[in-house]
Formats: C-alpha cells, sequence, structure tokens
C-alpha cells in the first residue's frame, strides 16, 4: 500500500529507547498483561545464523485476541493473510525500532466496518506502552 497525503502510511515505525532483547522480551510481557495470545515468537537474526548467513537484530512477534480477530475474519475473510497482528523489533545501528502494520491500513485494505476495525486498534497503545520511556 502506498501512502499518499490523505492516507495515513501503512507502516507504523516506533523508537524504543530500551535496548533490542529488553524490547523484545517487555513486548511479550506487555501483550500477555493485555490479555492477548502470543501466537509465535521468530527470532529471524537465529534463523539466518542457523542457515550461515547475518542479519541484524530482527525478532517478530504474532500475537492476537481470537475474539476480536475471528470478529474481524468472520467480516472480511480475507483478512486472515494479515491476521494475527504482528511487530516487527529490528535493530537500526544502536536504535531499536518497533514496526506494524497501522491498523487504520489494514481497515483499509478489508474495507472493514468502523466497529470492527476497532478489534484492530488495540496495537497502538501496546507500542505506545511499550516504547515508553
Amino acid at each position: 500500500m502506498r501512502s499518499t497525503e490523505d492516507s495515513p502510511p501503512a507502516i507504523t515505525t516506533k523508537d524504543s529507547p530500551a535496548p533490542f532483547v529488553d524490547t523484545v522480551t517487555r513486548l511479550v510481557d506487555l501483550i500477555t498483561a493485555r490479555g492477548m495470545k502470543v501466537f509465535m515468537v521468530i527470532d529471524r537474526t537465529a534463523e539466518a545464523r542457523a542457515v550461515g548467513l547475518l542479519l541484524r537484530p530482527t525478532t517478530l512477534v504474532v500475537f492476537g485476541n481470537p475474539v476480536a480477530g475471528t470478529a474481524v475474519m468472520a467480516a472480511a475473510p480475507l483478512a486472515a493473510l494479515d491476521l494475527p497482528m504482528k511487530i516487527l523489533v529490528w535493530a537500526d545501528g544502536d536504535a531499536t525500532k518497533v514496526s506494524y502494520l497501522s491498523p487504520t491500513a489494514l481497515a483499509a485494505r478489508y474495507q472493514l466496518d468502523p466497529d470492527i476495525a476497532q478489534n484492530l486498534a488495540g496495537v497502538d497503545p501496546l507500542t505506545d506502552a511499550l516504547v515508553a520511556p
């Protein structure tokens, strides 16, 4: 999805004040504390290393709320291509970044009714809490 002046960017990226490993750990803890399910944590750096390649610290956290996600997929079956939600934690030099597909972009992609789109909105406050000093 391309961004225009009239549309929000599809990818949201925030700076984490914490080191990479601490950011990943805190993200998983926050997801769990908010009653959501962590489906998978993929250490992409370790996977690259396992095949003899180098990759900056990069971890993908796959998570969601099955009740909220099911409602979205019931309204728009192809939303299952993007759900559960994913947050990428990655190193950019000495900085730690947190990136995800914006809930607004997801809602627009699947033309979700605003009431159903609200089911995706929790990722913004979650990541705000994650990157708060």
